[in-house]
């Protein structure tokens, strides 16, 4: 009995045939629409997703008070290592220091947020942003509670005392618009 031969191969040019393509794609599950309405050109795009919208929709202003606030935060940390007695007679008007190693370490402690802040500023993570601006908040909201108690005890109403409870109910109202905007769903495109 003589072995039968197979049949020749044939070479299917799928690339050339429209439907085989078409079907291909189907199986593949690329092609089509998926649930967010976007269409994938290839597998590994639709595994790997589309970096678009993962991209921070940057609020207007953003990266300009992310640099404000980290020059601000590293020329009041400077002022409080480098000249406490200065900077205590500049917030509170007159008042002697009795220790200057509590605002050293207040300028240590700014230091350290300060540098946070300057990473912050060159990271397009959304949720590091985020959570620099709401630790800017919370300081900012922290130093108003402390200054207006230690208005309580003293009684020292000066202008200079109120213009930095003023401007830091400002920073925290700002700190606080930005990490709401950060953190809002983008709109579809």
């Amino acid at each position: 009995m003589a072995a039968k031969q197979p049949p020749p191969l044939m070479k299917k040019h799928s690339q050339t045939d429209l439907v085989s393509r078409l079907k291909t794609r189907k199986i593949l599950g690329v092609g089509g629409e998926d649930d967010d309405g976007e269409v994938h050109r290839s597998k590994i795009s639709q595994v790997l997703g589309n970096e678009i919208k993962f991209a921070v929709r940057e609020p207007l202003g953003l990266r300009v008070w992310q640099f404000v606030s980290a020059v601000l935060f590293s020329g009041i940390a400077i002022m409080a290592l480098a000249f406490p007695d200065q900077l205590y007679d500049a917030v509170f008007d007159g008042a002697q220091v009795t220790s200057k190693t509590p605002i050293r370490l207040y300028g240590g402690a700014l230091l350290s947020i300060s540098l946070i802040m300057w990473n912050a500023l060159y990271t397009a993570e959304k949720v590091i942003i985020r959570w620099t601006l709401l630790t800017e908040a919370c300081y900012f909201g922290v130093q108003f509670l402390v200054v207006t108690a230690t208005l309580a005890e003293t009684g020292l109403v000066s202008l200079g005392i109120l213009l930095l409870l003023a401007s830091r109910l400002l920073f925290v109202a700002i700190s606080i618009y930005y990490y709401y905007q950060v953190g809002r769903k983008p709109k579809k495109v």
